[in-house]
């Protein structure tokens, strides 16, 4: 889809703020309401809008503590890679899963609510997982950037 600087606006504009109705981003992005309601639609049908979400506090909701994981499988293959992809997927505190370059086979970004909860995530899930051979963690001290979504310029 060629996108054009009106489609470009009316991104960042939903970017920040998913909930705008079509008369609010018609002020932003300086079209009436229905072009701004045609151009969304079709933004969304293309796929370029995947969906729309509400950003939670996990503090708030008392999820106190993020950590930095990186795991080593033990060995790989077409079958042991969805085992774990599996496993990944059913767990709650694991809020984002990423197989990487380097020297981990994925990095997972884990949310828990204290140091406890962490630590009984990591011994009783994650590293008695048949195909974990090392898991090594980063406990987040202090967020520097936390942006979700792309740029969009």
């Amino acid at each position: 889809m060629e996108l054009d600087g009106y489609d470009i606006a009316l991104l960042a504009a939903l970017q920040k703020d998913g909930a705008m109705t079509n008369a609010a981003l018609a002020g932003v992005v300086n079209l009436s309401p229905s072009q701004c309601s045609r151009r969304r639609a079709a933004l969304e049908q293309s796929g370029v809008i995947e969906g729309y979400c509400a950003r939670l506090s996990a503090a708030q909701l008392g999820y106190g503590l993020r950590a930095v994981i990186r795991v080593n499988l033990s060995s790989h293959g077409p079958g042991k890679d969805s085992d774990f992809s599996r496993f990944v997927a059913a767990q709650p505190l694991i809020r984002s899963a990423y197989s990487v370059s380097g020297d981990a086979d994925y990095v997972l970004d884990v949310r828990a609510r204290d140091l406890d909860a962490f630590a009984d995530f990591v011994h009783r899930h994650l590293l008695p997982h048949p195909q974990v051979a090392q898991v090594r963690s980063e406990i987040v001290l202090k967020t520097l950037k936390d942006e979700q979504g792309v740029p969009v310029a």
